[in-house]
């Protein structure tokens, strides 16, 4: 595509908790993000495949966490909002997915590529917050969960030291619990395993860099990964795509920052 990145209307918006993403979506094979995704074409429909479902063509979806799926759209553009569910209220979070399921594809559709459209106008700035981007894109915001102080200082350090390799002891020594301890208040608390979240934190960290030019081997080690096949594998795992694929197809994506979690 030609022009500047205002002119192809390509932005993302990454927060510790949200992310809204308007771009190019390459050719994604299966992928598995840790987020609850809600996405449509920024024209016409794509072919859904799920995992253990027909495929289907859509105008919109909505998407569990770690729920395999591919898409592929008509048109080479995207639109799409990703929430990290330890981060509302599991209520909450279950009535905003039955919603939009249950809301007519073209009308969820037609919310997307509006919520899109306003952040384009009023350009989103640095610092949103989440309540903030709720509103802007659901029309309020969504009820935070409530976390154990221990466990949501454990999220806070996944998300603010990527590049460490924190383990289930070093975090267990973080809040002053046994391993096992930790690992079991850990999935209560947030409904993910700690090994599970811990590969999607880092790999979500990418989007961070995702328009930059950047040695890949570099980037892999300095957000946690061992070595760069470690990093190519799970980066595909979680996207669907290479690294570099991402890399190439944002080039010209212009890339703003939300405010930082609120600690408990």
């Amino acid at each position: 595509m030609q022009g500047s990145s205002r002119d192809a209307g390509r932005f993302m918006l990454v927060g510790p908790e949200r992310v809204f993403y308007a771009g190019l979506l390459g050719r994604p094979k299966k992928r598995t993000l840790g987020a609850l995704i809600v996405f449509a074409g920024m024209e016409g429909r794509l072919r859904l495949s799920v995992a253990g479902e027909p495929d289907r063509l859509v105008e919109a979806a909505v998407m569990p966490p770690y729920r395999e799926h591919s898409i592929e759209p008509e048109h080479p553009s995207v639109v799409g909002v990703l929430v990290e569910p330890e981060s509302v209220d599991p209520a909450a979070l279950a009535r905003l997915t039955a919603t939009l399921g249950a809301m007519d594809e073209a009308a969820l559709a037609a919310m997307l590529r509006e919520a899109c459209a306003r952040l384009r106008a009023e350009r989103p700035r640095h610092g949103l917050t989440s309540a903030d981007f709720d509103r802007t894109v659901f029309g309020a915001p969504l009820q935070p969960r409530a976390l154990d102080p221990r466990i949501a200082r454990v999220l806070t350090a996944l998300g603010e030291r990527p590049g460490e390799a924190l383990t289930a002891a070093d975090c267990a020594g973080l809040v002053n619990l046994s391993v096992s301890r930790f690992l079991h208040l850990f999935k209560q608390e947030t409904g993910i395993a700690f090994r599970a979240c811990r590969a999607w934190k880092r790999a979500r960290h990418l989007l961070n860099f995702a328009n930059e030019t950047i040695n890949m081997a570099h980037l892999a080690l300095d957000i946690g990964y061992p070595d760069s096949t470690h990093f190519s594998h799970s980066i595909r795992r979680f996207y669907g795509l290479q690294p570099r694929a991402i890399f190439s197809g944002s080039r010209e994506l212009e890339i703003f920052r939300g405010a930082p979690a609120l600690s408990a």
